[in-house]
């Protein structure tokens, strides 16, 4: 018999680890649920007992975010249309290009026809169905709504695409700028300024301090590139090292929600897909408790996960959650006023789809914000370079010429 591994709290909010067999993930949460148990994570059997289910060819290539959408929105309407579920995900693994997921999709009609729920079968695909696309899948089919809830979660996902999309063009061009500056730098350093100090050095010219710091750049470029691969590497190793420290990545995050321009935009992406995370779940049936862990799955950012679950751990004591989002560091008072608000009047849903509604249009201009400030940013950062290396250059030119001159 199959093995899952799971993860629960029990009533004092201690989270226990253990195994159980069972036939399927469903028989595993009723007993669970049954003995008061707060279901955290169910994961799935891993091959005979507990090796991981893997599709050879996904390993490297798993389908993107635009590529699930597109299945999600393509299966909500196929469903809303009359077609059995069976047949509509046969007409989807034609349609699809991805040979992986088309093999994925075959998988899945296999075990829907045997008699297995959609959720438990899209769970033995963590790299492509995530936790929140299950635990909406399943509240969809409790609730007999599968049809609108792929249609919330492929409209989810376009905006999620959305704001990604926003996210990495605002960050394009300063990528772009600072890479020609590294590289226009590196040019004049390791060839230009050897030229001139070659000439410098037969003229017996007095350099000053500026010329000086310059040529030993120049030469350290030019004799050390190994030792400089092996700084960029150690450092890069010592980033990830450190970011994968619990103490490592909180220093880490906090230092990006408080940087300079892309702090603010970084807050409010985050804002933006909190809300909407929630609400999707919330709307879909979901227990606030879980939709409340799902969503701090979600967030990739130790502060922002930091400020879920102390507004989970705060509901389960019986207490409103805006109560521990007004001590965050990452929501404003509008946002915690609006989830006060939904959670006196019973709209939960609805204010948390406003303030994601709102937080869309404020990345929107963040975006547009940032582009403008650092375009100038990075017009004088790579003017400044350009400018110092001529001046140390021709700084000693200029002292030749006035001595001849005399």
């Amino acid at each position: 018999m199959p093995v899952f591994e799971y993860r629960v709290r029990d009533r004092s909010g201690k989270v226990l680890k253990s195994q159980m067999e069972a036939e399927t993930a469903t028989q595993v949460r009723d007993a669970l649920r049954a003995k008061n148990l707060m279901i955290v994570e169910i994961k799935p059997p891993k091959g005979g007992l507990n090796a991981d289910i893997k599709i050879p060819f996904l390993d490297n290539r798993p389908p993107n975010l635009k590529q699930v959408a597109i299945f999600s929105k393509q299966l909500a309407t196929l469903i809303n249309a009359g077609v059995p579920l069976v047949q509509s995900l046969a007409i989807l693994q034609k349609q699809i290009e991805h040979k992986g997921f088309q093999g994925v999709v075959k998988e899945m009609r296999t075990d829907v026809e045997s008699g297995t729920p959609l959720s438990e079968t899209l769970v033995k695909y963590p790299r492509i169905f995530n936790r929140l696309f299950v635990n909406l899948v399943r509240a969809g089919e409790t609730s007999g709504t599968l049809d609108t809830v792929l249609e919330r979660i492929s409209a989810f996902q376009e905006k999620e695409l959305a704001l990604r999309g926003k996210i990495k063009s605002a960050l394009t061009y300063p990528v772009v700028v600072l890479t020609f500056a590294v590289l226009i730098t590196y040019f004049l350093l390791t060839t230009i300024v050897p030229q001139f100090a070659g000439i410098l050095a037969q003229l017996n010219a007095p350099l000053p301090l500026i010329t000086r710091v310059l040529m030993a750049v120049s030469d350290f470029l030019r004799n050390s590139g190994l030792l400089i691969f092996v700084i960029v590497a150690a450092v890069v190793f010592a980033y990830r090292a450190y970011y994968k420290t619990p103490k490592g990545r909180v220093v880490i995050d906090d230092l990006k929600l408080r940087m300079p321009i892309l702090g603010n935009l970084l807050q409010k992406s985050a804002i933006s897909s909190f809300a909407r995370t929630f609400g999707l779940l919330i709307s879909s049936g979901v227990n606030i408790i879980e939709s409340l862990e799902i969503t701090k799955g979600t967030a990739n950012n130790a502060i922002v996960e930091d400020s879920i679950e102390n507004a989970k751990n705060v509901v389960m004591v019986g207490e409103q959650m805006s109560s521990s989002l007004a001590t965050s560091k990452v929501f404003p008072p509008m946002v915690v006023s609006m989830i006060s608000i939904g959670e006196e009047t019973g709209s939960l849903d609805d204010m948390l789809n406003k303030v994601g509604d709102f937080y869309d249009r404020e990345v929107d201009e963040a975006v547009d914000g940032m582009t403008a400030a650092i375009e100038p940013i990075m017009i004088v950062f790579l003017g400044g370079i350009v400018g110092v290396i001529v001046a140390g250059m021709f700084l000693p030119m200029f002292s030749i010429i006035g001595q001849l001159s005399q």
